[in-house]
Parts: C-alpha cells; sequence; structure tokens
C-alpha cells in the first residue's frame, strides 16, 4: 500500500469520489494554468463593450436636432434606441449557438463586423441628396446591425471570465465586462451632443466604432491549459439548456436538479426587472422628473449619479466576491434585492418639487446595488447551469424584454396635458415600483447553490492530494534502496532504550 490511505485502510473523507480501499481516486491528470494572455482578451472585451453601449444611447440627446436635420419625428429617433433593444432578444439567442459550434473568436469576429458594417451604413444616412425616409431607412439599418453587435459582448463575458480566468478572478473579470457596456452608454450620452452637427456627430460614432473593431484580434478562444475544471468543460448548446430547464432528458453533465431550475427561473425574472428598470429609467428619465419641474441637465446628472455610484461599487465590490465572500452569493442577494426593489418603490413619492436631495440618495442606492449584483447574478446563472453563454443569453435576454415592455406600458400610462402636473408619470412610477417589488420579492426563494464553484474547488483539493500522494511513494521508493543492513542498524541504534555512549554506567561496589 502506498498511500496514505491505503495504510489507513479506508477512504479519505476529503474524496467524495474514491469507494475502493487501495485504488488511486479518478482524478482527472489536468494541469490548472492562468496565462497573462487573459488581460488583453479581457481588453478587447471591455474596449468592445464601451463602444458597442454607445450606439443605443448616442442619439438621446441630440434627438431634436436629429429630428429636425432629417425631418423625422421625435417617436422616430426614440426608435433608433428602441430597435436595438428589439433585435438584442433574438440575436442573444443565436450566440450560444455560434460559440458552442465555432468558439468565443468567431463570435467576436462576428460581432466586430456587424459593428463596422453599422457605422458606415449609418453614415451613408447622412447623405444630404437622400430623401427624409432614405436617410431614415439607412439610419436605422445601421442600428438594426449594431443591434447584433451589442450582445456579442455582453452574452460572452462569462463564458470568457471561466475560460481565461481562475475562482481569485472569475467574478472580477464578469464585473468589467458587463459595466463596460452601461459605461458605454454614459459616454455616448455625454459625447454625441458636443462633438459637432448632427451629421458630424454620426461621423464621429463611425470613426470610433471603426477604431475599435481591431479590438477583436485580441481575444482568443481558450488557452491551452485550463484555469479550472470548470474551465476545461467544452462550451454547452442552447437547446441542452432549454432541455433541462423543461426537465427533459439531456446528457449528463447538461444535467440540472429540480431546484437548480427553480432559482434559475427566479433569477432570471430578478435580473430582468431590475436590467429592465435601468433601461426603461435611463429612456424615460426627462419624462419622469421634467412634469414635475426638474430640467433635462438634472434628469442627467440623476442618472449620471446612478451610473457612477454603480460602477465604484462594482469595481469595490467583485474582487471581495472572487476573494472573501466567495460562497455568500446566495445571502448578498437576499440583502440587496430588497434594497433596490424598496429604492425603486419609494420613487412613487420621491418624484415630486422641490426633493432634489432625496433624489440623488435614491439614485444612488440604486445605483450601487445594482451594479454591485450585476457580475453576481451572471455567475450565479452559471454555477445554477454550468453553461456560461447560454445562462447569460437568458438572462440578458430578459433584462431587454422587461425594458421594452415597461418603457412601452409607462408610456402608455403618460398623463394627458389637463392633468396636473401636466404629463406627470405618476402612474407610470407606480406600475415601475410595483413591478419590481413583486419579482424582487422571489429572491427569498433563492438557494443559491454554487454547483460550479464547489466542484472546481473539489478538484483542486484532488490535484493537491495526488500531487502530495505522489510525492510520499517517491519518498518511500527512495529510502526503500538504501542498504538493508546500515538502515537495520540505524533502526536498532535509534530504538535502544540503553546505549553505553549515551548514558554514564557506574560499577557494582
Amino acid at each position: 500500500m502506498s498511500t496514505p490511505q491505503c495504510m489507513a485502510g479506508g477512504k479519505d473523507r476529503r474524496l467524495s469520489t474514491w469507494t475502493g480501499d487501495c485504488e488511486m481516486p479518478p482524478i482527472p491528470q489536468t494541469e490548472y494554468r492562468l496565462y497573462k494572455r487573459r488581460f488583453p482578451g479581457l481588453l478587447g472585451f471591455i474596449i468592445l463593450g464601451l463602444v458597442t453601449g454607445m450606439q443605443w444611447s448616442w442619439f438621446g440627446p441630440i434627438a431634436n436636432n436629429v429630428a429636425n436635420d432629417f425631418h423625422i419625428s421625435v417617436t422616430q429617433v426614440n426608435w433608433l434606441g428602441n430597435i436595438m433593444s428589439c433585435i438584442y432578444v433574438p440575436a442573444s439567442i443565436f450566440i450560444p449557438v455560434i460559440c458552442s459550434r465555432h468558439g468565443i473568436r468567431r463570435c467576436t469576429d462576428v460581432g466586430g463586423a456587424m459593428l463596422l458594417v453599422s457605422a458606415w451604413v449609418r453614415y451613408a444616412g447622412t447623405i444630404n441628396s437622400l430623401s427624409p425616409q432614405n436617410a431614415y431607412a439607412l439610419l436605422i439599418l445601421g442600428q438594426f446591425f449594431a443591434g447584433f453587435a451589442q450582445p456579442v459582448f455582453q452574452v460572452l463575458g462569462p463564458v470568457y471570465s471561466e475560460r481565461w480566468f481562475d475562482l481569485n478572478g472569475r467574478t472580477t473579470a464578469t464585473m468589467l465586462i458587463a459595466i463596460a457596456n452601461p459605461i458605454g452608454s454614459a459616454l455616448g450620452q455625454l459625447l454625441s451632443p458636443i462633438v459637432g452637427t448632427t451629421r458630424e456627430s454620426i461621423l464621429v460614432l463611425g470613426i470610433i466604432s471603426t477604431v475599435a473593431v481591431p479590438a477583436v484580434l485580441l481575444i482568443a478562444d481558450s488557452p491551452p491549459s485550463p484555469p479550472t475544471y470548470a474551465g476545461s468543460k467544452p462550451s454547452l448548446p442552447l437547446s441542452s439548456l432549454c432541455r433541462a430547464l423543461l426537465g427533459l432528458p439531456v446528457p449528463k453533465e447538461a444535467y440540472i436538479e429540480r431546484r437548480e431550475r427553480i432559482d434559475f427561473v427566479i433569477t432570471t425574472l430578478i435580473f430582468g426587472s431590475l436590467v429592465g428598470a435601468t433601461i426603461s429609467m435611463s429612456v424615460l428619465s426627462a419624462q419622469w422628473f421634467q412634469p414635475v419641474g426638474y430640467s433635462a441637465t438634472t434628469a442627467g446628472l440623476l442618472g449620471a449619479s446612478l451610473m457612477l455610484a454603480g460602477i465604484v461599487s462594482a469595481v469595490i465590490t467583485a474582487p471581495l466576491f472572487d476573494r472573501v465572500f466567495t460562497h455568500r452569493i446566495g445571502l448578498a442577494l437576499k440583502t440587496l434585492v430588497p434594497t433596490v426593489s424598496l429604492a425603486w418603490l419609494s420613487l412613487i413619492w420621491a418624484v415630486q418639487p422641490n426633493n432634489i436631495a432625496a433624489l440623488f440618495v435614491i439614485m444612488v442606492i440604486i445605483g450601487t446595488c445594482s451594479m454591485t449584483m450585476l457580475p453576481i447574478a451572471l455567475e450565479l446563472g452559471v454555477e445554477l447551469t454550468r453553461n456560461a453563454d447560454s445562462s447569460a443569453s437568458f438572462l440578458w435576454c430578459s433584462g431587454n424584454v422587461f425594458g421594452i415592455a415597461m418603457i412601452l406600458g409607462e408610456g402608455a400610462l403618460r398623463a394627458p396635458s389637463t392633468a396636473n402636473p401636466p404629463y406627470n408619470m405618476h402612474s407610470a412610477l407606480i406600475l415601475h415600483g410595483c413591478i419590481i417589488i413583486v419579482v424582487g420579492s422571489l429572491v427569498f426563494f433563492v438557494r443559491g447553490k454554487q454547483a460550479r464553484r464547489e466542484a472546481d474547488e473539489e478538484m483542486i483539493r484532488n490535484s493537491v492530494f495526488l500531487a502530495n500522494a505522489t510525492l510520499v511513494t517517491a519518498g518511500a521508493t527512495e529510502e526503500g534502496s538504501l542498504d538493508s543492513d546500515h538502515t537495520q542498524d540505524e533502526i536498532r541504534g535509534q530504538s535502544s532504550p540503553l546505549r553505553g555512549n549515551d548514558i554514564d554506567v557506574q560499577p557494582i561496589s
């Protein structure tokens, strides 16, 4: 018996897969490694996430100028942003299919190509000789292509972090990729009004998009050796997740327990409602605040405070969940979701004249909690399904579906001109807060088991044990090769209780 477990005559309690008394456990002979190459790829995702985020919000601050210059209505300008959310839903469903068949790099190549096409199709719509209808058709076609590019660099974030980062960096990498898009959206709102005329502004967006496209060359598919056990597994198809969620027969690696299915559905609803709430707020913020006496600048500052607080909190908390609160995702959600839900609900009473301080406080609370939860929810989706790209696709798709529904529903509840104040959105805020508080209450039913992390930690322990067992075996073999007579003399000498050279023997008189 060459291992400590065999000499002990039983099973090591640390190894749940070993049932024999004198057999080595079935530990995969895989070397887990990290490569510096992961950081350029992460940078590529961040750059492209920033730029694709700009496409959605670019026309919001200059909506009146675009309407005047292209002789279209403001509603048509709003659809330049809405079309991206509509395209996002089907596009995000196809991304896991492409990823499972062709890998991360091919997906990002497609996203980069779509971004480049969108930039110059949109700019073609600025030609002065075009009729308003033809110009608008090219503008919205450009946004259509941008709608395919945007989800690529969001949906693939969790699978990239799983492929390239270990347990101490996965959540942080997911966070950096996830927040790049909202940061880009904020940058788009800041840049579009200050870069010249409407046509010059569209040209600048095209140049920024073109310069960013080569960043796809920084992204690689997978490292030579995986960072963790989960990182060594191939991407599962979207169909396997759909079948698993419905309780249909699936391969062993795609199986999801009933409780995990319930948790994932709840997580998807909560993620969707909170992302949708943020999307609708960014589109309707001026319509919320201006009827009660706040300027467009103040409405923009309220949105900026939400975003800035969220970015700071995400940067601080994501590394903590990687290294300190590694098994506390469920507890974090049960704390943060009720807090942010109550904050959204409080806007029903807070959106009133001369209440700017309270509004800023509420926006900071919403931003801090929401951005902190963003990478946590994405990582929990992978923990529950062990299917990184497909779970992210479900979550982001849910967010855009909720966003579209909330924008349309709240727009329909705008008060008439005869109301006091005219065109107020009080009924819309009631709908907004009630949706979030009802869906958010489901968080108390989430168990939040981190099955993927448990499997990774088990494999790391097994690998360490195997290395130690190999060293023990090698040491025993080397000791056995010593000269047997010399060894026995040493053993007898060391074990003898009385040796002449160790004690002083007195003669008996």
